[in-house]
């Protein structure tokens, strides 16, 4: 797969995108989408010099866009001297072939630009892991046409010429079967890397401390509300899919509950399929976590549609059911009486970089966790050791002490529990 190499200058690219009224969204291309596509573009270390945006009836089988509007890229592409291509749509094998043919540039379509960033942004072993399946879930579907000039080299009749029988199968049969092995081995690796997140999530819940995962779009400002909230440092910079590798960390939210807080990465329009399948050990994390904040910036004129667009993936991992918080991100940049709640009533509005509404949103956090915490010093029986057993299972015990007519305990309960052991409470 071809990857941008970031280099003092900028590999230039020509933006292509086909509308078309039988195209559902995740297939069509617009104004947004396009504006989105020299984004990634810049992302992955392009510059982009022209953009086209075409309206056909359905799109050409052998080019996609048709052969007139191939060469009308490749006088753009010459005239800004560029040596890239990069389509909003996906693309067939072939006509990725066809289109490199007629327009003499490397031609990527919005998957494997995708696929491309991710390479570059992964850091950690488990991130490498995942980008190098979803590359090769994107490679495998696409061999044969990578192969099919192997094949088409015929003579009168339609038969291959002596000579050139069978090696290209061969070779492609050889290839598959060492992608197919390798993904296999891949799978397996991160079925250890998911066993290791299940043995996590079982520690964490013996320390009762809830899990926080933050989400939203890409470039909405999670890594940024993280760092405030936690001082994580994690590096914000203005760059769609800057946070690959999740980062977890403790955070009191008031004296009587602590959470831990997790990043993850940005989702977008038109995400490939394989990579929200081989992000899956890391994305599966939502579906346990005990609350979702939502992050939103308010201050792009898409954002409802973003909102959607994240809602659309939390329900393709299986976590529509986790509780949510709305996070209305980057409200210093507009007029906050003006912003309306995607969900009616619902949602903090903040600005994660200057830290307005951060005492607001950690007091909507507690109350969504829906665990309302008490501080108490008990008295409990020697009688009573059941007592003492279910406060060990079921709350934060900070201190014990033994007195001559019971056990003396410092806890942090919450409401049900609370109701359990208001006879034993000593007064301070």
């Amino acid at each position: 797969m071809t990857e941008l190499e970031n280099k003092t200058q900028p590999e230039r690219a020509v933006l292509v995108g086909l509308s078309c009224p039988s195209f559902n969204a995740q297939q069509d291309a617009d104004e947004r989408t396009m504006d989105e596509l020299r984004a990634l573009a810049e992302t992955a270390g392009a510059e982009a010099v022209a953009v086209t945006l075409q309206r056909r009836p359905a799109p050409d089988a052998r080019t996609f866009i048709g052969e007139g509007k191939a060469e009308e890229v490749r006088q753009l592409a010459e005239a800004n001297e560029a040596t890239l291509v990069l389509f909003d749509n996906e693309l067939s094998p072939s006509q990725t072939r066809n289109l490199e043919e007629l327009t003499k540039c490397t031609v990527l379509d919005r998957s494997a630009l995708i696929l491309d960033i991710f390479a570059q942004r992964a850091r950690t072993g488990e991130g490498k892991l995942q980008v190098e399946l979803a590359q090769y879930q994107y490679i495998l579907p696409r061999l044969a046409g990578m192969w099919t000039h192997l094949v088409r080299q015929t003579a009168g009749g339609g038969k291959s010429p002596i000579g050139t029988r069978g090696p290209g199968e061969t070779q492609l049969e050889t290839d598959r079967r060492h992608i197919r092995k390798r993904i296999d081995k891949l799978k397996a690796d991160l079925e250890q890397v998911r066993q290791v997140r299940a043995v996590q999530r079982r520690q964490r819940k013996k320390t009762e401390l809830p899990l926080v995962a933050i989400v939203g779009y890409t470039n909405a400002g999670k890594s940024t509300l993280l760092n405030t909230l936690t001082g994580a440092g994690i590096e914000a910079n203005d760059r769609l899919f800057d946070t690959l590798d999740p980062t977890t960390r403790k955070k009191r939210i008031s004296d009587t509950q602590e959470i831990l807080l997790s990043d993850t990465v940005g989702f977008i329009r038109k995400l490939p399929h394989h990579l929200v399948s081989a992000f899956k050990a890391t994305l599966e994390e939502l579906a346990y976590a005990d609350l979702l904040l939502h992050v939103v910036d308010v201050s792009d004129e898409d954002w409802r549609m973003q909102a959607e667009t994240v809602e659309s993936v939390i329900a393709q991992l299986g976590a529509q059911d986790i509780p949510r918080l709305m996070v209305y991100n980057k409200a210093d940049k507009c007029d906050p009486d003006v912003i309306p709640f995607f969900r009616p009533d619902e949602g903090v509005k903040i600005s994660a970089k200057t830290g307005e509404g951060v005492d607001a949103l950690l007091v909507a956090i507690e109350h969504a966790l829906g665990r309302g915490k008490h501080r108490v010093k008990l008295l409990i029986p020697y009688a009573d050791g059941a007592v003492l057993d279910m406060l060990h299972r079921e709350a934060q015990i900070e201190a014990t002490d033994y007195a001559a007519d019971g056990t003396l305990v410092e806890a942090i309960v919450d409401d049900k529990t609370y109701g359990r052991v208001m006879q034993y409470r000593v007064e301070e």
